[in-house]
């Protein structure tokens, strides 16, 4: 067989939410908002928090663990880990390392990859070529946050946003006919300080005085970013299809970054897509950054939204400016 003629698909979904809900309520008890408010303008009713001591490589561990038992595979038949997260355990080792060393996935080899909420989507695009090219067989990938503990809770702007959790997926070689059939992928770093955080780096040091200015938290140009978001979103996931050679009409469901809901509409609007073809629960787990879309991946997965046949859109975009999609048909 051709290396590069194998055909690539995803056999196994997992995803680890903590118990424990922040909703709206609670937080008009800590800023300045309220429920109506936060509904209206992005959807979100309630998110999950990580308790203290939970980890993203702890999520992200009994994430990989529930797909590995989809995929019928053990921890030893993975050859790559890539960990697609803004909040990693520690700088160094790598989420990816500890994550291999919890599974007890020896033969991998592991990294992490930033790109925001982009970042699980890059990772599956990623995992795709290294599968197609014939260099390994089985590619895990994960993509976690613990994004609670990088958001200053006294910004009602950015804190009623955000929420912890993890995805995973195993990506495989997959009879013919099915698989990826198409991907887009991109940057705009012109557009990165609309959403950074800008403490922590080498550029500016964390101290106490910065901890202090909020500049180890993220900081965000709202208007901006939907700005970006309602144009990118929908074109990505158009590009895939186009290069998937598939019309709007062959696609039968929609798995979008959770966001925020207009966002999500205005994408599905683009792909004319009816509101039951489109994945959402951004209403109870708000935006997970780069677990986002393997968390709604693996719900609609479990919930039987995906039928073997159907060919399904992800789409993603996020902090860089990023945004990444692709088109595949479902094993």
């Amino acid at each position: 067989m051709n290396m590069m003629s194998k055909h690539v698909g995803i056999i196994g979904t997992g995803s680890f939410l903590p118990d424990n809900v922040v909703t709206n309520f609670d937080l008009e008890k800590m800023v300045d908002t309220n429920d109506q408010w936060i509904r209206e303008r992005t959807g979100i009713e309630e998110r999950r928090i990580a308790p203290e001591g939970m980890n993203t490589s702890y999520m992200a561990t009994e994430a990989a663990k529930k797909a590995l038992q989809m995929a019928n595979l053990n921890a030893e038949d993975i050859d790559m880990i890539i960990f697609a997260t803004l909040t990693p355990d520690m700088i160094i080792p790598s989420a990816a390392c500890v994550l291999q060393a919890n599974l007890g996935a020896k033969n991998a080899a592991a990294y992490d990859l930033q790109a925001a909420c982009s970042g699980f989507v890059y990772g599956l695009i990623t995992a795709h070529s290294y599968i197609s090219s014939g260099l390994f067989k089985n590619v895990l990938v994960v993509g976690a946050e613990v994004l609670s503990r990088r958001i200053n809770w006294k910004d009602r702007s950015t804190c009623i946003l955000f929420g912890d959790g993890a995805g995973a997926a195993v990506v495989s070689e997959v009879p013919e006919g099915y698989g990826i059939k198409g991907v887009d992928l991109g940057a705009d770093g012109t557009g990165g300080p609309a959403l950074c955080i800008p403490a922590g780096g080498t550029a500016v040091v964390a101290n106490d005085q910065r901890i202090e200015e909020g500049l180890t938290f993220v900081h965000m140009d709202g208007p901006e970013v939907y700005k970006f978001a309602v144009k990118t979103m929908g074109r990505t996931a158009l590009k895939s299809l186009e290069r998937a050679n598939m019309n709007l009409e062959e696609l039968d469901f929609f798995i979008p970054h959770q966001a925020n809901i207009r966002i999500i509409d205005s994408a599905a609007k683009r792909l004319h897509m009816p509101k039951e073809k489109v994945f959402v629960n951004l209403h109870k787990y708000g935006n997970t950054s780069a677990a986002s879309v393997a968390i709604a991946l693996d719900e609609a997965n479990r919930e039987g939204c995906l039928k073997r046949g159907d060919n399904v859109a992800l789409a993603g975009f996020g902090a860089g400016l990023t945004w990444a999609s692709l088109v595949l048909k479902w094993y």
